[in-house]
């Protein structure tokens, strides 16, 4: 699932450069799925219908989440360098969370 404060029209753009055959992401959300308060969008990941306490958001600012501050794991802006590795880095943190909930019983985790 993706989930950008981004319009439509530039998150297709970026799915079709992350996946362009369509077989990773199921779920693109963009700033017309995000509540605007006081000028600023924020993304409500009650808005995937899934259960929060199974849910991981990376993100390079909190902004986008004050109220499932939890539930965020901060990663450095992405600046288009091909060479960047951080979601790699990311995969053994992110495959212990996996297992974690997944031995707790449940539907598993959903990234």
């Amino acid at each position: 699932c993706i989930f950008t404060t981004a319009k439509q029209d530039y998150a297709k753009k970026v799915l079709d450069v992350l996946d362009p055959k369509k077989k990773l992401i199921r779920l693109c959300l963009s700033q017309q799925d995000c509540l605007c308060a006081r000028g600023c969008y924020w993304k409500d990941l009650t808005h995937l219908g899934r259960d929060l306490a199974k849910m991981v958001a990376l993100d390079h600012t909190i902004q986008g989440f004050p109220t499932q501050a939890a539930n965020w794991i901060p990663v450095p802006r992405w600046w288009g360098d091909p060479r960047d590795e951080e979601l790699l880095r990311l995969t053994p943190l992110l495959g212990r969370l996996g297992r974690a909930v997944r031995t707790r019983g449940g539907m598993g985790w959903v990234p």
